[in-house]
């Protein structure tokens, strides 16, 4: 199997792709075929030997993974074979194949996709478990996010919100917190040129926040804890900046406050029973529709490497997923349409037909990246479609136009489409899938990775399927839209063509 290899302890340009074994799998353990794998700030410590476990060498990076069971060790009950799961493995996860112990193996729903479990237990799982099980936090209380763009910072705004909260957003820059905006920050900080203390004083009319919670640490810290009210709870998620602040707890003792370290790992393993009901809340607010964690980025298997540089550059806002195989889209699960319409009362989106997206301003599109469009309906490739593009472009070869000696020479008999016709479909079919409304244009400004893999044969059945990967936000004001575009050909295993095709948004 192919796997992402950390050989020597340092940074991501260390680790490589290389071919290993299969992992083997003792009595308690199980064997997952790996689809997803959720890239998180312990991935950056783990390769540099500065996390608190530390698998010997060599391993693969990636602790949180969804994917399908493929084997069981004999002592294996709560799950089977072919049962779709996600997984807490602390390492190995960047593979194809994963083993795990079993009593750290979740079945999930039918109606939940892989890629959104594949993200759900980290980032929610960590700001759910500090929010709900250590501040326990109160509808009306104010939270104070330091990193809030990042993925567990994204995730307590979104989990605040749901639980009354009041926000305040903290990050370095504007871009990060219009990110934060977008997810449901009630108020801003950029604590690069503003002073957090005082802006905080202001938001609050001098009384303070009840809760911070703290992804970076560093010199904010003291800032962060001085800005309690009375019976303040001072979460510690983790030291983003690098830096272990040093604090003063006569500052603790003088507020009343409580501080709380938060290794959501450790309450994983020894309270299985509270994480387990905190985890079937999350999958029931996602299934609902009301709480789905945002993409950042899918990232191939081969550039796992710079996910992890990603983070470690604090480039990533949300959730970065390595993308090892593509889930097939099942009507047996919530589309992404449908979860978006119900997401969203308040008219930035409907569904008018099965797998369009309609989506009302740009500025809500960053919401929808990870989300799946289509497949779309099948359209049939003629031998006059295929003759007028030959005409259209000169390209007169006789396997795509002489039907005589196809039928004699060629696999079926059949004449061959153009690449490139297949290629130029690709607008036509994406744009039967999603619509922006509210916006001066929306189009295709070139693609990037395509890939030609089955041939399409003349009254072969093609349809396309889309994944929204990424949205840049450009010097303009427009939107740079990357689609991960799929064609499938019907009755064929490996598609006609794949392609990430970009698209801009004034």
């Amino acid at each position: 199997m192919k796997a992402i290899i950390c050989s020597q302890h340092g940074g991501p340009e260390l680790l490589e792709l290389i071919e290993t074994p299969t992992p083997e799998i003792g009595e308690d353990q199980v064997l997952i075929e790996v689809y997803y794998c959720g890239v998180n700030f312990p991935d950056t410590l783990i390769i540099q030997d500065k996390y608190q476990f530390k698998p010997p060498l060599p391993f693969s990076p990636g602790g949180e993974i969804a994917g399908i069971v493929t084997h069981i060790g004999k002592g294996v009950h709560n799950c089977k074979i072919g049962d779709r799961v996600v997984a807490l493995c602390g390492w190995g996860g960047m593979a194809e194949q994963v083993s795990v112990k079993a009593s750290h193996v979740f079945t999930i729903p039918a109606e939940l996709d892989l890629l959104d479990a594949s993200i759900c237990m980290y980032t929610f799982g960590t700001a759910f478990f500090a929010l709900k099980n250590k501040a326990q936090l109160k509808a009306g209380q104010t939270v104070l996010i330091l990193g809030a763009a990042g993925g567990v910072g994204s995730a307590a705004i979104m989990l605040a919100k749901l639980m009354g909260a009041k926000v305040i957003a903290a990050a370095s820059n504007n871009e990060k917190l219009d990110y934060c905006k977008l997810i449901g920050a009630d108020e801003t900080i950029n604590y690069t040129s503003e002073n957090l203390r005082q802006k905080i004083k202001e938001i609050t009319s001098n009384k303070g926040v009840e809760v911070v919670f703290d992804t970076i640490g560093g010199p904010l810290a003291e800032e962060s804890l001085k800005s309690l009210s009375w019976n303040g709870q001072y979460l510690i998620i983790g030291f983003a900046s690098g830096i272990i602040p040093q604090l003063p707890f006569n500052l603790a003792l003088l507020k009343g406050s409580s501080v709380h370290g938060i290794f959501w790992g450790a309450f994983a393993e020894k309270e299985p029973y509270s994480n387990k009901e905190n985890f079937i809340q999350i999958i029931q607010w996602i299934l609902q529709g009301i709480l789905k964690q945002h993409i950042h980025q899918l990232y191939s298997l081969e550039d796992a490497p710079k996910a992890i540089a990603d983070m470690i550059q604090r480039r990533i806002n949300g959730k970065a997923v390595i993308q090892i195989k593509a889930e097939p889209i099942s009507t047996n699960r919530k589309s992404y349409t449908t979860i978006s319409k119900e997401k969203n009362n308040n008219q930035n989106s409907t569904n008018d037909a099965v797998g369009k997206l309609i989506i009302n301003g740009k500025d809500t599109i960053h919401q929808y990246i990870g989300n799946t469009i289509g497949p779309g309906k099948w359209m049939i490739i003629t031998q006059k479609m295929i003759n007028e593009f030959a005409s259209t472009t000169q390209d007169n070869q006789w396997v795509h136009i002489d039907e005589v000696k196809a039928a004699k020479y060629l696999p079926e008999g059949k004449t061959l489409a153009h690449g490139y016709l297949t290629m130029s479909l690709v607008s036509h079919l994406l744009f039967e899938l999603i619509e922006l409304k509210g916006v001066n244009s929306f189009y295709n400004y070139g693609l990037n990775k395509a890939r030609f893999i089955s041939p399409v044969k003349v009254n072969d059945k093609i349809r396309l399927s889309a994944i929204l990967e990424k949205a840049e936000v450009q010097l303009n004001g427009s939107i740079k839209l990357f689609l991960n575009c799929t064609i499938e050909i019907a009755g064929v295993e490996k598609p006609a063509y794949v392609a990430e095709i970009i698209s801009i948004i004034n």
